[in-house]
């Protein structure tokens, strides 16, 4: 077994100096991280699907000899570690949980890698291959150090994040409970936050994600006599224009929401004017009273337009995922656990909200919690593509660091 001494390593490449202060122990893993990232990285697979990455993470816990259950949610694990510390005073033992996810996207990888997918139009565009691979090795470390901490520690590997979304069919399944989850911990990896930088902040992270699809029915005819149609192309696209000024002119200035069109659909031919029209797009908001107000406005704007021309709609409104709000208190420990980590004067970013949605935040609504940033962008490495771009990748520096941020998360949460 390797000593625990601190080792500090420094990098130059990133857009920031940045020092890490990395136990020896954890810093020999890194190899080991980067292997099990390429090996899910060459073999993504979609939400619900992850039957290969399960069971390569099943395996590896089997051969270390962690207690695990399997097939939670169709795909899901749960590794339960216990410590082996001497508790403090004689209450009830604390449980922290860890979330990682696993699954990939419909997206072809224009990266030129030896890790490159196999499956095509398949990649993990996002990070969820290094947030197994994290996961995996906080995993082995603590059961290799069950007496550095007191407690118990759930590793949960979740799928479908990017949709339909595991973590409520999890939940319901009870991986938060025997024992009963005190608070949880989860990171993403971040390319919009350089290498050295972890973004975390209390109270809203991440936004509300609401889908909708509305279908505008009027009556078709020829191009050249319009007076005899009802043009569901001229009412929707004035229902476009109308429902992008609802957020400017409903909302406050002071919340953030946003209303996005993704798709416009009619027609088939120049000269006919067609019976319907349909599109689809997405809100989003940190505020559920905001979320409330977005969803009826949006509403008696589309009936408004539409009874003004003699249309009708079907509208159908879908609520995906709960904003992401973190507890206070455990915002804090991370903050405190990463300025240990990361000895760089910019290293925390407490401004780091995005109008992106993640299905952590059920787990958030269930039990106090914190959902972090870890910065993973390199421009010197090519490494700064957004996240879902067909040339995502990160720089797997940030492997190590992550599994060092969780280990002494869980020391100082637990003991």
């Amino acid at each position: 077994m390797h000593s625990n001494k601190l080792m500090s390593f420094a990098t130059t490449t990133s857009p920031i100096h940045t020092n890490f202060q990395i136990r020896a122990n954890i810093f020999d893993l890194q190899p080991s991280l980067v292997q099990w990232r390429r090996d899910f990285h060459r073999f993504p697979e979609l939400g619900f699907q992850e039957k290969r990455t399960s069971t390569a993470i099943a395996e590896k816990l089997t051969a270390w000899g962690i207690p695990h259950q399997t097939a939670i949610a169709q795909t899901g694990i749960v590794a339960t570690i216990t410590g082996k510390k001497a508790g403090q005073g004689q209450g009830k033992h604390k449980v922290l949980a860890i979330r990682a996810d696993m699954d990939a996207l419909p997206i072809q990888e224009e990266n030129i890698v030896s890790y490159k997918s196999q499956i095509e139009n398949m990649m993990h565009a996002c990070g969820h291959d290094g947030h197994t691979a994290i996961a995996l090795g906080t995993t082995k470390y603590l059961w290799e150090h069950r007496e550095d901490f007191s407690g118990t520690v759930k590793i949960i590997f979740q799928p479908a994040e990017e949709g339909p979304g595991g973590a409520k069919p999890m939940i319901e399944a009870g991986v938060l409970e025997n024992p009963r989850v005190d608070a949880l911990i989860g990171l993403h990896l971040w390319n919009n936050l350089p290498l050295g930088t972890v973004g975390v902040r209390s109270g809203a992270l991440m936004a509300a994600t609401e889908y909708f699809h509305c279908k505008i029915i009027g009556r078709g005819g020829h191009g050249a006599l319009p007076h005899q149609t009802i043009d569901s192309i001229l009412v929707t696209a004035q229902i476009v224009n109308s429902i992008h000024s609802i957020v400017s002119r409903n909302v406050s200035p002071l919340e953030s929401a946003v209303i996005s069109i993704g798709e416009f659909h009619a027609g088939s031919a120049v000269n006919v004017i067609p019976d319907s029209a349909r599109i689809s797009g997405t809100v989003r908001y940190f505020n559920p009273e905001v979320g409330i107000k977005l969803a009826s406005r949006m509403e008696e704007v589309i009936a408004g337009i539409c009874a003004a021309h003699g249309a009708n709609y079907d509208l159908q409104y879908h609520k995906l995922y709960p904003a992401v709000i973190n507890d206070y208190a455990i915002a804090e420990l991370v903050r405190s656990v990463a300025e240990t980590v990361i000895e760089t004067p910019a290293g925390i970013v407490p401004e780091c909200q995005t109008m992106g949605g993640e299905d952590v935040s059920f787990f958030l609504e269930a039990v106090p919690g914190c959902y972090f940033f870890l910065g993973s962008a390199n421009p010197d490495k090519g490494l700064a593509y957004p996240h879902h771009h067909p040339r995502f990748n990160f720089d797997e520096t940030a492997l190590a660091t992550g599994v060092e941020i969780f280990v002494r998360c869980v020391e100082k949460f637990l003991n």
